[in-house]
């Protein structure tokens, strides 16, 4: 059975990843009342010794075949992450885990200077935040996020930056400047108007207050940013969408997306544990529309139709999306970033120099 919700995590359990050759589970075994507490879950943090920065891609529906991402695992804990199952990869649990052991790459900036260095390197948009939010938590002090974007800036790189938090903010100046000269653009989740499901569902994430301040603060610096309502969860939140979608339009946002919930491998079964005991009341009625924007299945990965489902509930969700980006004026154009002012910095090309020597063939 699931352990007792631990305070600020958003899973229930920590059930062994799929590639573990033994599975363990945690059961009530019925002599709860002299069972020592819980002891509370502290965050770990590992450096990853990485080669390389740049992770690439070529799915068809994700709109990016480049991205980076500083940190794997997130402390934000949010249930629906669709990162989790990437933790297995790693002989850790997608389950509490994910949330709580984390790895960051110290030498980041290193390893994108040393990349975009190459002589074969071809510039195109950098998506940051792909896969786990690049300004959670640990990002206040690690600082593995800041040290990118500066690298970003020197180069005249162009990016697309994601995250659910006010910390965002913070970079501000690297992000407003890069901004307003076509080089970046941002965007900011909210999957909730309400404080408390937002804490339930989003333990460590910012307040959905903040992140509206987040993209105040971002489009006051001429920073282009757009509000990402995602996911959307059919019986949960989905009736927020118009009331999320002109909130963030008042606070400066410009364009807007959405993503309908995705439970793919160990995802489902964490979900449902955590709407079980979350929310009991609507848990049946939500997981029943979340089959019916999936072909009666808790998930299909076919990826012409994995990021908004199908059906009338995925139907009247597209629609209404459609209505209200119209409505509240974040349906224009999405600012197309410069590719072509991408720059080798004088201060970096003695680095290249060196790499070019290295690999010169033999006379």
């Amino acid at each position: 059975m699931a352990r007792q919700p631990t305070k600020g995590r958003g899973a229930r359990s920590n059930a062994s990843g799929r590639y573990e050759a033994t599975q363990t589970q945690e059961f009530d075994d019925g002599w709860t009342v002299d069972d020592a507490p819980i002891a509370s879950l502290r965050t770990s943090l590992t450096p990853e010794r990485a080669r390389t920065i740049i992770a690439r891609n070529d799915s068809p529906d994700v709109g990016f075949d480049r991205s980076i991402n500083p940190y794997k695992g997130c402390e934000h804990g949010c249930i629906y992450c669709y990162a989790r199952p990437s933790h297995a990869w790693m002989g850790l649990s997608p389950g509490l885990d994910f949330e709580s052991r984390l790895f960051f790459k110290p030498e980041a900036a290193r390893l994108l200077e040393q990349e975009l260095c190459r002589p074969r390197y071809r510039c195109r948009r950098i998506h940051i935040g792909g896969n786990t939010d690049p300004y959670q938590p640990v990002e206040r002090t690690l600082k593995s996020t800041r040290s990118v974007l500066e690298v970003m800036q020197r180069f005249n790189h162009p990016f697309s930056i994601i995250t659910k938090s006010v910390l965002i903010a913070r970079d501000a100046d690297i992000l407003g400047a890069m901004g307003r000269e076509g080089l970046c653009s941002a965007f900011v989740s909210i999957t909730t108007l309400d404080r408390k499901l937002a804490r339930d569902m989003e333990p460590r994430a910012s307040t959905p207050a903040k992140r509206l301040e987040a993209i105040s603060r971002l489009a006051e610096a001429g920073c282009p940013v757009g509000v990402g309502f995602a996911p959307v969860i059919p019986g949960l939140n989905d009736h927020e969408l118009e009331a999320v979608l002109e909130a963030a339009a008042k606070a400066g946002a410009t364009s807007a997306m959405y993503v309908t919930l995705r439970l793919p491998l160990e995802i489902k079964d964490l979900f449902r544990e955590w709407l079980a005991d979350a929310r009991p009341d609507r848990a049946a009625r939500v997981m029943s529309l979340i089959r019916q924007t999936r072909g009666g299945r808790d998930y299909d990965p076919d990826w012409s139709q994995r990021m908004r489902g199908t059906g009338p509930v995925a139907e009247l969700i597209a629609t209404r999306f459609k209505a209200a980006v119209k409505r509240f004026g974040l349906d224009g154009p999405r600012p197309l970033l410069d590719e072509s002012r991408f720059r080798i910095p004088d201060d970096a090309r003695t680095q290249r120099d060196l790499f070019d020597r290295d690999h010169r063939p033999a006379a």
